[in-house]
Formats: C-alpha cells, sequence, structure tokens
C-alpha cells in the first residue's frame, strides 16, 4: 500500500475562486475550433491517470490501446461533419459495469476473472456518442463501504490525500475532481454516487430508478442500484444523464428517457423547499457534525435568495423502513458472491454479509419488494408540503481513507453509519436525489447537500441545482495537486 503524501493545501473559506477543472463543454470548444484533437485529450487523460496511480489510485483498468483507436475515430467522425456533443470527449467508468476485453471486478480480486465478452448497453450507448472510457475506476468490494479501499490499495482524496474520496463510487469522484477526466460514471445503491461526489466538490446525480438501463443485467441489487454521473457541473452530469437514459428491453424497469439539460438554466419558479436534518432510523447512534449543519444552512440560504421558500419539513422514514433495505443490499451481494467462486479472493466482511443474503433472499426480500409501494406512500407524503427536500448528504465530512481497515463486520457497519446515514432511503423508493457541492470545512475538505425529488423529477432537481451552482460557483475551485 502507498503511503500517503503530506497533506495538500486546500480551501480553508470554502474556497478561493481560481480556474477549475476542464469541464466537458471545455474540451468540446477546443475540439470544436481544432485547438486539440481528441487523440491529444485522450492520451492527456490517459498519461494522467497512469502518473496518478501509485498515489491517487482512481484506476483499476485502463484502456490505453482501445481508448487512443476510438479517439482517432472520433476525429474522423469530427472531420466528416458529426457534432455529436461527447464526440472525443475522455470518461470513466466504475468497475461494476461490463465492458468488453476487461474483467468486471468490482473491487475484488480479478484473478481467473474473465474478461467481459460485450460492453453492457450504457457502455454501448456512451461509445455510440463518441464519448472516451479511458478505464474502470475503483470501488470497495462489491460496492458495500462509503470509503475506497481493498485489495488494490487504497483510493485518496484530491482535496487531502489522508481522506476517502467517498465510495462505492470513490474511483470516478477521485478521477473527476483531480481534473483526470471531466466526468464519470457511477453506481448508487445506498447513495455511492452522491455521497462520494459531497467528499469531491462534484455534482453527483441518481437518477430515477432505470432511467440510465442495466441490461445485461435486469437490475442491480433487487432495484436498489441505479447508475449516475459524476461531474464538475450541472450541465455537464445532465448531459451524460440525457445520453444514456431511456430503458432497454431486457431492463426490469423502464421509465422513458428524460431531457435534463434543456432545464439547466431554466427558472422553476418559486419553489417550496423542505429543510430536513432528519436521519432514518438506525440500529447505532447518528450524530451530525457542526460543520455539516452549517454547510446545508449555507445552501438553504442561497436557495432562499434564489427567491425559494424554505421551511423545516422532511419524509417521516418510520422505524422499520431498514427492514426494506437490508433483504435487498444482502441478497444483492449474495449474487454477486456467487460470481466468485473461490471464497479466498473475497473480505470475510463480504462472505459474512453474502451470509446474511442468503438468510433474506427467500420471504424477507419477497415481503421487501410487496411493501414498497406502500413506503412511497408514506414517504411521498412530504411531496404534498413541499416541492423538493434538502438534507446533508453525509452526516460528517470525509473521513480517513483507511477508516475501515482491518475492523471487524459491526465496526465496519458502525464506521458506514456515522458517515453516511441519509442516502440508503432514495434507493428504496427509486426515486431522483443529487448532490450539490456545499463548501468546505475549516480544514478544507468537500462538504455536500442534496436535493431529493418526487418520482420523475431529475428535471426539476437539476434546474434547482443549476440554480445553486450560478449562485455559489463549486466549479471555479480545485484541489492543489499532490498526486
Amino acid at each position: 500500500m502507498t503511503e500517503p503524501p503530506a497533506a495538500a493545501a486546500s480551501p480553508a473559506d470554502g474556497g478561493s475562486a481560481r480556474a477549475g477543472s476542464p469541464t466537458i463543454g471545455d474540451l468540446r470548444a477546443e475540439l470544436d475550433a481544432g485547438t486539440v484533437s481528441s487523440v491529444d485529450l485522450v492520451a492527456r487523460a490517459l498519461d494522467a491517470a497512469e502518473e496518478a496511480r501509485p498515489t491517487l489510485n482512481a484506476f483499476r483498468y485502463l484502456r490505453r490501446a482501445q481508448a487512443l483507436a476510438e479517439a482517432a475515430e472520433a476525429d474522423a467522425r469530427r472531420a466528416r461533419g458529426d457534432c455529436s456533443p461527447l464526440l472525443g470527449v475522455p470518461v470513466a467508468m466504475k468497475d461494476d459495469v461490463d465492458i468488453a476485453g476487461l474483467p468486471t471486478a468490482f473491487g475484488c480480486d480479478d484473478s481467473g476473472r474473465a474478461p467481459a465478452a460485450a460492453d453492457a448497453e450504457m457502455v454501448r450507448r456512451l461509445k455510440a456518442s463518441g464519448a472516451i472510457i479511458i478505464g474502470k475506476t475503483n470501488s470497495p468490494e462489491l460496492g458495500q463501504w462509503p470509503f475506497t479501499t481493498g485489495r488494490f490499495g487504497v483510493t485518496r482524496n484530491p482535496w487531502s490525500p489522508v481522506h476517502t474520496p467517498g465510495g462505492s463510487s470513490g474511483g470516478s469522484s477521485a478521477a473527476v475532481a483531480a481534473g483526470i477526466v471531466p466526468a464519470a460514471m457511477g453506481s448508487d445503491g445506498a447513495g455511492s454516487v452522491r455521497i462520494p461526489a459531497a467528499c469531491t466538490n462534484l455534482v453527483g446525480i441518481k437518477p430515477q430508478r432505470g432511467r440510465i438501463p442495466s441490461y445485461p443485467e435486469a437490475e442491480q441489487f433487487h432495484g436498489l442500484t441505479v447508475m449516475g454521473p459524476l461531474a464538475h457541473t450541472v450541465a455537464d452530469a445532465a448531459l451524460l444523464l440525457d445520453t444514456l437514459s431511456g430503458g432497454h428491453p431486457g431492463d426490469r424497469h423502464r421509465p422513458p428517457p428524460v431531457s435534463a439539460s434543456e432545464w439547466v438554466g431554466r427558472d422553476p419558479g418559486r419553489l417550496r423547499i423542505g429543510l430536513s436534518f432528519d436521519s432514518p432510523f438506525t440500529a447505532t447512534p447518528v450524530t451530525l457534525d457542526p460543520d455539516v449543519v452549517a454547510a446545508t444552512e449555507r445552501v438553504a440560504n442561497a436557495l432562499v435568495r434564489l427567491g425559494h421558500d424554505v421551511v423545516l419539513d422532511g419524509p417521516r422514514y418510520g422505524r422499520l423502513l431498514g427492514l426494506n433495505f437490508l433483504p435487498r443490499s444482502m441478497a444483492g451481494l449474495e449474487q454477486w458472491r456467487r460470481r466468485f467462486p473461490d471464497p479466498s479472493v473475497l473480505d470475510p466482511r463480504t462472505l459474512g454479509n453474502a451470509r446474511n443474503g442468503r438468510l433474506l433472499g427467500g420471504v424477507p426480500l419477497a415481503a421487501a419488494r410487496k411493501a414498497e409501494p406502500r413506503i412511497r406512500r408514506r414517504i411521498g407524503k412530504v411531496f404534498d408540503r413541499v416541492d423538493v427536500v434538502l438534507a446533508p448528504t453525509t452526516a460528517t465530512p470525509p473521513r480517513p481513507a483507511d477508516a475501515i481497515d482491518g475492523l471487524g463486520g459491526w465496526d465496519t457497519d458502525k464506521a458506514i453509519t456515522a458517515f453516511c446515514p441519509m442516502t440508503w432511503p432514495w434507493n428504496v423508493l427509486g426515486w431522483p436525489a443529487v448532490n450539490v457541492p456545499a463548501g468546505f470545512t475549516g480544514d478544507g475538505l468537500p462538504l455536500g447537500t442534496q436535493l431529493m425529488g418526487h418520482a420523475g423529477s431529475e428535471p426539476l432537481l437539476v434546474s434547482v441545482a443549476a440554480q445553486l451552482e450560478a449562485e455559489l460557483q463549486w466549479h471555479r475551485v480545485t484541489p492543489d495537486r499532490w498526486w
């Protein structure tokens, strides 16, 4: 394991204005002007990813030969007049999605894992759009933890090498926050897009269940997990969402496509926004860090300045919501565990959770799925009172990068609950949510808040998030390079 470098300087007052990392829009402008080629951009991204591997450790696999060949084809397409918005732009993909020619290790030891024979549908769509996937990013084992650490080592936060970039899409968030790629895809089964976005000063969209196809999987983790983008700006995240949205016939959930990009810069009108600091019931106590509370209140005040009404109100989760989440998450882990028949390649905590999944995968799982409509009706009553809910994304600032290394199962669960107890209910419900950056701690660690909506509300959430971006200008702040 690589020793962490000395801590980097970070904005201690919520960020100082300076040139931000290039966005998709920035790279498109360069490509359109002919000042750079896609081959140039992709080679630059691959070199940056390779150079940062010993320190940042964001990538599990890189696709140098394939990505450069695809970049050359993108340049040829552009020369023929193709102006697709993602054409020639380098991006990254989390390692829980099939890319032909690479294993899908999902944070596990990949010994003996055969490469995927075909691209997943979302990868096919990205490639068809002209985006260049330079590689697959690190995830903790089977996406279980909000800390990106495992047999591949520790992935570190570009804002502080001793802290986590979150998880489970921590490799994707680190790659974007470090400016290696302007955007990346992650997956969110209990907050795994929103949490790393909060930890690294990024926008992270958890879409409606099924909005982005899961094929060749009919669904992931019994409907808990969805795919979603991480980016510096709302416009970039919305562009990726639009490019990928729309179901596949093999998906269990097939909501129609959205055009979220049309809502970037559109006035949503005066909204009633519920400010909630309530956590769903957990087995261990949860305490909100004062920095998190203050950051959430700063975002609430920004919404008031934008003309919205902010009131203290939030979802009524109830004490039994976790009984709906656990059978689905644990049974999903057991399904993935079967793809790794050699138990020696898996963490003992994974094997313990998978055993629980075997116990919960029958009647409890069926009961959880059957109860979902009733839970939606109960929790959804909040939207009779407000249009959008604003809540913290995590309970604390980013934790140490190796905080769960060497812990047993129960201590790991306590560490997870203390860090991020507030995102997983929206995975049970299948509804959209967006993390927006909320400033920094006094030590320069990023903080985030989530905008949470009812079914199909991605356009509304994107509109509000874009308003906040124009007000707070988080995309103009970047970490000092240490990696």
